[in-house]
């Protein structure tokens, strides 16, 4: 039987709808399942993707995007092939590509959130479990060692370290990729506590967050000229401060005074990453499905077949064999940008 996606140079292609599915080389038509670098790439002639994903997606690749969006469950037919986008849960507008032809039904998941504790990203909408015979998995953190505490105990600790740091006249600086997880931090944290302001990158962002409805609490921008406001001095030190992790010892952390500083991600599950990234704290906390969350993810769709696309591909590949599964990997571009801010890790 032929397969309803392989890969060719320019990414994942289906062959029989004549469309590529977040290619990483210019193409005709990309169905593109999230705006991160690493799924989004400029140059396309046309692109599918979801409705409330085209602020993100023209904010990082032009206002001039060819862009056709659609609603999540919507379907659209291409030589003969049904398309339909569905929740996944990983940050504004993240979207499972569900594609039927022939009587076959294949989901690409791009990158997506589910834990062991049932519970939802809050800025986007949660991960949808789709019934398929063939499904094409992430595994960013598949290793048994990645499982994510409940988000309101990860949130209870980031509110703790910005009081203390507010008491003691710090600023807190904490540091997350700027789209998807600096959004996230906004939601989950007490703006009660203090002032927050945030990088240029973050802001423009929050603005297309905003913009679908999102709540997000009061944000000041903090540019990049060296701050000599006495206001603003007395406003940062007790103020949390969002930024993207590249802002790390550089000109304009400097503006901020005396601070602390934290980073949130998933690879601060593991005690080196921390020391590696040189903060005060890192605290754990991903938009990518931890390993529970990708067994109960794969589970759920009922697929027979299963095929890998990045992370810990071998370890994840031998325990869907072990389960009975017929599991292969592709080779793909995703998840290359690990230390930038291609994706919301």
């Amino acid at each position: 039987m032929d397969e309803l996606v392989v890969t060719r140079t320019a990414g994942l292609y289906c062959p029989a709808g004549d469309f590529y599915i977040d290619p990483w080389r210019p193409v005709d038509r990309a169905v593109i399942t999230h705006a991160h670098a690493d799924h989004a790439r400029a140059g396309h002639r046309h692109v599918l993707a979801t409705a409330v994903s085209a602020g993100v997606l023209r904010s990082r690749l032009g206002a001039d995007l060819p862009l056709q969006g659609l609603a999540y469950g919507e379907t659209v037919e291409h030589h003969g092939v049904k398309i339909s986008l569905h929740p996944a849960g990983h940050v504004l507008g993240s979207a499972q590509v569900r594609l039927e032809h022939a009587g076959r039904v294949w989901v690409a998941s791009g990158d997506y959130y589910l834990s062991a504790h049932d519970e939802a990203n809050p800025t986007c909408l949660p991960f949808e479990p789709l019934r398929c015979h063939c499904f094409i998995t992430e595994s960013t953190f598949g290793l048994p060692v990645y499982r994510w505490q409940p988000q309101h105990e990860v949130f209870a600790d980031i509110n703790h370290w910005w009081r203390d740091n507010a008491a003691a006249g710090r600023a807190s600086l904490l540091m997350g990729y700027s789209f998807g997880k600096a959004q996230r931090l906004l939601a989950g944290v007490d703006a009660s506590i203090g002032p927050i302001f945030v990088h240029g990158a973050v802001e423009a962002l929050n603005e297309a967050y905003r913009a679908v409805g999102v709540p997000l609490p009061e944000t000041r921008l903090l540019g990049d000229r060296r701050t000599t406001d006495a206001s603003l001095k007395a406003a940062l030190s007790g103020a949390l401060v969002v930024a993207p992790p590249a802002v790390h010892a550089g000109a304009w952390a400097r503006q901020l005074g005396e601070f602390s500083d934290a980073f949130a991600s998933g690879w601060m599950q593991l005690r080196g990453a921390r020391r590696r990234q040189g903060v005060d704290r890192g605290f754990v906390l991903s938009d990518h499905a931890d390993w529970p969350g990708l067994q109960r993810a794969i589970t759920a769709t009922g697929a027979e077949r299963v095929i890998v696309t990045h992370g810990y591909e071998a370890v994840m590949v031998r325990w869907l064999r072990e389960q009975g599964l017929d599991a292969g990997s592709l080779k793909t571009e995703y998840g290359q940008d690990r230390g930038g801010d291609g994706d919301s890790a």
